[in-house]
């Protein structure tokens, strides 16, 4: 299926700043709200699906015999209908 990218920001920042970034959009969830992005003139506002698929994945990009670079990337995905494919490989756990 092709991917259409509607808004993306990549930057340096403090694990505070990008914990104040993941709390926000942690209320914005609990309280059901739309969640807004913006980075300089561009702007996307979503709404999540009452049951959206949250997706978690480590990963390491580079050679398998030097340094690379690690990542932990999070996802919400929902169909813009409102469904939600269900798909399930386990109970997440963060600690």
């Amino acid at each position: 299926m092709p991917e259409e990218v509607l808004f993306e920001s990549e930057s340096s920042q403090s694990r505070d700043e990008i914990a104040s970034y993941l709390r926000s959009v942690a209320e914005k969830l609990e309280r059901g709200e739309k969640i807004t992005l913006k980075a300089g003139t561009e702007s996307i506002t979503m709404e999540p699906s009452q049951r959206p698929t949250f997706e978690v994945k480590a990963e390491r990009e580079g050679p398998t015999d030097g340094p690379g670079e690690l990542s932990i990337e999070f996802e919400l995905e929902w169909d813009e209908n409102g469904e939600t494919a269900d798909e399930e490989t386990g109970t997440l756990k963060i600690e």
